[in-house]
């Protein structure tokens, strides 16, 4: 991300929230990195996994959309406004331009959870290189009011049957070290935990470096 974008979504948040809200999030960001900046990636063989998808329940639904003209207001409000409304749009825009999938998952007939696709490459440098067969997943989020119903690993297994369908390639998802929701919402998914590392920019420049795996939760 780059220093003014980072400047740009702590303003937004400053405002929104006054200072003292914004000075317990910087601290949350700032232990975050230091106690655990750490990066858990998993990956996932599309090549053995079956492409038939269980039914999803009546409540819910499952779209995929590759155009920015696809998504209507309410779902682009919906989505950026929890953040900085303009760079978020900027995002959603740049990563539809670049061949990536909005996967959105409503539950009656409102947007409850989406998620983000690309094959072949990733948005920003990776932990390696992707072959063209291979995807990522990316930027999950399931709104505050349908969290704890388990519509994340959901998604996620809905989309890898249908990514299974399409590539016989290798999908890859990473989670913070910290994100112990998700790391749990993972283990209920096809997806294998393949290490762990930190990725950092340095003058422009990505510098990896993995670390000694250990367990979820030490």
């Amino acid at each position: 991300m780059q220093l003014s974008d980072s400047i740009s979504r702590f303003t937004v948040f400053l405002k929104r929230n006054g200072p003292l809200a914004t000075l317990r999030r910087a601290a949350v960001v700032v232990k975050r990195f230091l106690v655990s900046g750490n990066t858990v990636v998993f990956w996932c063989d599309l090549a053995t996994h079956p492409t038939d998808a269980p039914a999803l329940p009546s409540s819910l639904k499952l779209d995929r959309t590759r155009n920015e003209a696809e998504i209507s207001p309410q779902d682009l409000h919906r989505m950026t406004i929890f953040w900085n409304p303009k760079l978020a749009r900027r995002n959603i825009k740049e990563r539809l331009q670049q061949g990536a999938s909005l996967w959105t998952l409503r539950f009656e007939g409102k947007l409850a959870a989406y998620g983000w696709t690309i094959q072949g490459h990733t948005i920003e440098p990776h932990y390696f290189r992707l072959v063209p067969e291979d995807v990522h997943l990316f930027d999950f989020l399931v709104f505050p009011e349908y969290r704890g119903q388990g519509l994340n690993p959901l998604l996620v297994n809905q989309i890898l049957h249908k990514l299974a369908a399409e590539s016989r390639g290798r999908a890859f998802i990473e989670v913070a070290e910290w994100n112990k929701a998700q790391l749990c919402s993972l283990k209920k998914t096809p997806f294998i935990r393949l290490g762990l590392a930190r990725k950092t920019m340095i003058f422009g420049y990505t510098v990896l470096a993995w670390a000694p795996d250990r367990p979820v939760g030490q």
